[in-house]
């Protein structure tokens, strides 16, 4: 203390550091005693911590004191000692300059905490040689935190003081993520203090950013905003973040935007996950999509503009993500945004969050329901657009599992809501598998449509609602339109020239040769049970029309084109026969959905015959039957006819003509020649369409077609001059078919009970005695070298041959 009063005694460091401060603070620090004092802790680096510990207690003394220009000079020979000195000593020189830094930003006065500030980021940008062990900077992340927040009344002020404060995060930021010795900032207790402060200031973009700035302002304008580097630094953040850090620097941003309600806006949301997206790894995506995912599922119960937001803040990371790393995520989007989609539908039915007691404090909006089930099938559209093929084909099959269908029992519900439920979630999932369907683009649709997928999708083709009929079809249409044809299609016409649609046209490929082989008769079988429905619209007709169509050209061989031509024929027997009392309007839309098609295929095969009698039938309408054709029909006041029972031959397409034309062209006459009749599946019994008797007359009549039972009774015919007239006389024929099969069917519909069972009963009972003489063949051993052996009791006796050597016809053995 004696020492202490007598500047001569004073240790030496003391003395340099006095000496660096001027008499007028005004003059600012002595270089060339700064000089001396930076020489000396070069020197002697020892001094080191005694330097600081003197600096410190002078600058703490200045601050009481209220004399800032000394306490500016102070800081300023701190920071050159700093940058002038890295040795392993320097640790405990850093602890009194953070001590006087934290002094600074403790300050009320703005210019004190901001040079605190920039003193500490000049600190955070040097490398130092030796780890600290005992270093801590929660003071600093709650300080620079309180910074970001600040609400002084001068907004010139407030405006540095933000600034300062995520300067200040910033460096926090770099010095201590690098460094694992250092306190981890990564830590729920900073970050759930350091991005809120980011959030909040790129969230608050202040009002004189908006105004036209003055020519004196102009300069300031250039300046970073809050904002600006706010983003600078969060993007800084998290592109720092590694595997296991990326959940603690995600959830606080939710819980902001939770606390703030920002989602409902969205606009915030979606710039603020647009930012953390590109900003972190690529490797890293699929967590912030699991974190997303599993805060909507914590919001089930959240309003419906609220789940919207995160469902579109989802999509738009989704799709950025999908260039990264999605792979193990995948199904668990869908998966939760069909378990969102389910819940929704339940709110709008039920008008309650909590579906099991019926008692809400919330008012459910139908319509805000509806806009977030429009949300998450947008979404699930355009997710899916960015994942590879055989991805696709899975989320369709995952989606298409789902869809509660006749067929599986067990996902139906009971009782009048469960009706409701159910039609509504087939709408919503089947909506969803559209979305999905649109982006798909596959040239082998064989491995990438399983068949079980395929079964399912086309028994929802069989039910009552039109709706779920008509999206079925453009789903349909988006698997087959590789091209882009089907927008050439939207209308129906017959049009004289087909070259004025520019139809792009491949040839047919083997894989799709292969697939319509498997699963062409399943086509054409609902096509033509879909035709057969009262409850179709033009929207239907339209979608057929352009299945159709789009068969033809993207997966039709000869064969191929041949079945499509009988099922369009077929379809045109519907209305003329009108077997299901189906409206005038139906019918008359089925006849000129067929001239269409007919129109269409008849210059795509560019068989001028066939084209003649195409074009001759379809000027015949134009002169007689204008009401049969699409121009009449598909308008908005259709021309419709009550007198379709009476039209005469020359309007309607012949079987036998068209057989006839083609045959001499080189395609199959003799299938032309014969009428499509659709296979009967389980699906009839399950669809409640059909009635009891027509399902027995059509299963009858395809059986009595083919079966030898038939074939032993029919007498052989003389070939005489009648049986060759009636041969050639095809018409004919064709008109005793059609009356054969209506008399099969009334019988069927009007005879007892009693008498169909006892023909179905002789039907199985030779189908029985057949099987039992195939068997007593096929099991009875051949016979022994010795003949038969006389048992004790007299009775002749076959061998007991062993199985291992008995021998058996060639059809059995594999």
């Amino acid at each position: 203390g004696v020492c202490g009063c007598c500047g001569a005694l004073r240790p030496r460091y003391k003395r340099l550091v006095d000496n660096i401060f001027p008499e007028d603070p005004e003059d600012g620090l002595v270089k060339t005693n700064m000089e001396k004092l930076t020489f000396y802790a070069l020197s002697a680096p020892e001094k080191l911590d005694r330097i600081g510990a003197y600096l410190s207690e002078r600058l703490i003394r200045d601050v009481s004191r209220h004399r800032y220009g000394y306490v500016c000079i102070a800081m300023e020979a701190l920071d050159q000692l700093l940058m002038a000195c890295h040795c392993q000593s320097i640790n405990l020189f850093v602890e009194s300059f953070l001590k006087m830094v934290a002094k600074l930003l403790e300050s009320e006065k703005p210019n004190l905490q901001i040079l605190g500030t920039n003193s500490f980021v000049k600190f955070a940008n040097i490398e130092e040689d030796t780890p600290s062990y005992h270093r801590s900077y929660d003071f600093f992340v709650s300080r620079f935190s309180e910074m970001c927040h600040s609400s002084h009344d001068d907004l010139d002020i407030r405006t540095k003081i933000r600034m300062s404060g995520i300067k200040g995060l910033q460096g926090v930021v770099r010095k201590t993520v690098n460094d694992e010795l250092q306190a981890n900032i990564w830590d729920p207790q900073h970050m759930d203090k350091i991005v809120p402060s980011l959030l909040f200031n790129l969230q608050n973009v202040e009002d004189t950013e908006s105004r036209s700035p003055s020519p004196l302002q102009a300069a300031e304008k250039e300046k970073e905003s809050p904002a600006e580097l706010a983003e600078r630094c969060l993007r800084e953040l998290l592109g720092r973040a590694a595997y296991g850090n990326i959940k603690n620097a995600i959830k606080p941003v939710l819980i902001h935007l939770d606390n703030h309600s920002l989602w409902e806006p969205k606009i915030f949301a979606t710039c603020c996950f647009r930012i953390i997206m590109y900003s972190i790894q690529p490797q890293h995506s699929h967590l912030v999509i699991q974190q997303l995912l599993g805060h909507l599922d914590a919001n089930s119960k959240s309003a419906a503009t609220v789940r919207a937001g995160i469902v579109e803040v989802l999509s738009e990371a989704a799709v950025i993500a999908a260039s990264g790393s999605v792979g193990p995520t995948v199904l668990e989007v869908f998966n939760t945004l069909l378990r969102q989609l389910r819940l929704s539908i339940d709110y709008a039915l039920t008008g309650s969050y909590d579906c099991a007691a019926g008692i809400s404090t919330k008012i459910i909006k139908e319509h805000e329901e509806r806009m977030f089930q429009e949300a998450v099938i947008k979404t699930i559209g355009s997710f899916a657009s960015t994942l590879p093929t055989y991805q696709q084909s899975e989320v369709m099959v995952f989606i298409m599992n789902k869809v509660p269908l006749p067929s599986s029992q067990h996902s139906i519900e009971d009782g009048k809501a469960g009706e409701n439920r159910n039609r509504l979630t087939q709408i919503m999932l089947l909506k969803s598998l559209l979305q999905v369907s649109v982006g798909f683009q596959c040239s082998n649709m064989l491995t990438a449509l399983p068949s079980a997928f395929l079964d399912r999708l086309l028994s929802a083709a069989l039910m009552e609602d039109a709706e779920i009929r008509l999206f079925v079809l453009e789903i349909l249409i988006s698997f087959i339109d590789r091209h882009g044809n089907r927008q050439k299609f939207s209308t129906i016409s017959t049009i004289s020239d087909i070259s004025v649609l520019k139809l792009k046209v491949d040839k047919c490929s083997r894989q799709d040769t292969v697939f319509m082989k498997k699963h062409g008769q399943q086509l054409y079988r609902h096509i033509y049970l879909i035709c057969k429905e009262e409850s179709n619209v033009q929207a239907h007709y339209e979608a057929l029309f352009s299945l159709l169509m789009l068969i033809s050209i993207e997966l039709a061989n000869e064969e191929v084109m041949v079945d499509l031509i009988r099922l369009v024929l077929a379809v045109q027997e519907i209305a003329q026969i009108n077997e299901d009392n189906l409206t005038a309007y139906n019918r008359c839309a089925l006849f000129a959905l067929g001239a269409a098609y007919l129109n269409l295929i008849s210059q795509l095969t560019t068989v001028p015959t066939f084209c003649q009698h195409i074009h001759e039938v379809i000027q015949m309408r134009q002169k007689e039957a204008p009401y049969l054709l699409p121009e009449d029909v598909f308008v908005e006041k259709p021309t419709l006819s009550k007198s379709l029972d009476r039209l005469g031959p020359e309007v309607f397409f012949w079987q036998s003509k068209i057989s006839e034309v083609l045959g001499g062209s080189g395609y199959n006459s003799d299938r032309l020649s014969t009428p499509y009749i659709p296979q009967l599946t389980d699906e009839d019994r399950l669809s409640k369409r059909k009635s009891i008797g027509e399902t027995i007359s059509l299963q009858v009549e395809v059986e009595s077609r083919n079966s030898p039972e038939r074939e032993q009774r029919a007498p052989a015919e003389e070939i005489t001059y009648e049986t060759l007239k009636k041969a050639i006389d095809s018409v004919a024929v064709e008109e005793q078919e059609r009356e054969r099969r209506r008399q099969v069917v009334e019988k069927f519909q009007k005879a007892p009970f009693e008498e169909i069972a006892a023909h179905c009963g002789a039907r199985a009972t030779l189908l029985q005695s057949k099987l039992n003489q195939i068997f007593e063949i096929t099991i009875r051993p051949p016979p022994s070298p010795s003949g038969t052996i006389t048992a004790a009791y007299g009775q002749p006796q076959n061998h007991s041959i062993p199985v291992y050597e008995m021998k058996f016809p060639d059809l059995c053995v594999y």
